[in-house]
């Protein structure tokens, strides 16, 4: 039994984690569709702002989940009015600039830190569950991603966000006719999306460590999430994240980490297979 509930709290920070790592994937391809190579990368930032931060001094969380989705977020916004901001409408130009944007990040990141894994203790301690021991972090892990996904439902839900975004989106010339400024919104769209990676970056630090070239770990994850999971931005994050980080979790216990990725894998291309629309695009139509 004691295992049992172990083993379900690593499933939960399994499924969160997949959840957080790519959610502002979601935003920025779901909503802009633009096919961001870099998420990964804007990742790493979000990784190395904790750390940089949190050896300064800064309490830790605030480094994880202030400085973070901030540093990254203006990045963000900066590389979508220097270089997006020309390629919206043209896929494979804008997979082709992050993709170079991403090389150009993880050079960046080896020249300032050298190409050796940076990390800071993970916060909390940890909690006995009988005969076993578990990070409290984990617990943290699932708190903030049910926090960051009521935030974001809230902002759908409640403003009027969604609705100026997605018709900026599908028609920015009738939306600058109803006094919406398209740049602007082009800008915190990407923003925001960058800024949730870096969190991500931020919470999984402490865990995983930080290295320049983590970005590539994480960004087909993040990829097969978002596919896999359909139209919907946050119920098709949620769901793809339930199943496809469940079946990692599983298999790893039962194997190794690398065939729970295999499995991942497998599990996406089956999905797309018989639900080519992702999982929101066949059962929640109507999902946010």
């Amino acid at each position: 039994m004691d295992l049992l509930v172990v083993l379900s709290i690593e499933a939960l920070r399994a499924v969160a984690s997949l959840a957080l790592i790519s959610v502002g994937l979601a935003i920025i391809f779901g909503m802009m569709r633009v096919i961001n190579l870099a998420h990964g990368e804007f990742l790493m930032l979000g990784g190395y702002a904790a750390i940089v931060a949190t050896k300064a001094g800064v309490n830790i969380w605030v480094a994880t989940l202030l400085i973070s989705p901030v540093v990254v977020g203006v990045i963000g916004v900066i590389i979508e009015r220097t270089v997006i901001r020309f390629l919206y409408g043209r896929p494979r130009d804008t997979m082709l600039a992050t993709w170079g944007l991403s090389l150009f990040l993880v050079g960046l990141a080896t020249t300032i830190f050298g190409n050796t894994t940076e990390g800071i203790s993970a916060p909390a301690g940890s909690l006995q569950v009988g005969n076993y021991h578990i990070a409290a972090y984990s617990l943290i892990i699932v708190l903030i991603a049910a926090v960051v996904f009521a935030s974001i439902w809230a902002v759908f839900r409640h403003t009027r966000y969604r609705l100026i975004a997605r018709s900026t989106m599908q028609n920015p010339d009738m939306a600058a006719a109803l006094g919406v400024n398209p740049p602007a919104v082009y800008a915190a769209t990407f923003g925001i999306g960058a800024g949730l990676a870096g969190l991500a970056g931020g919470v999984m630090a402490p865990i995983t460590g930080i290295v320049p070239t983590i970005g590539a770990a994480y960004v087909a994850k993040a990829f097969i999430t978002v596919i896999g999971g359909g139209p919907a931005v946050l119920a098709g994050t949620v769901s793809a994240s339930v199943l496809f980080g469940a079946i990692d979790q599983i298999i790893t216990y039962l194997s190794t980490p690398v065939i729970g990725e295999v499995a991942l894998l497998a599990a996406a291309v089956v999905l797309l297979r018989f639900m080519p629309l992702g999982i929101t695009g066949r059962f929640f139509r109507r999902a946010s």
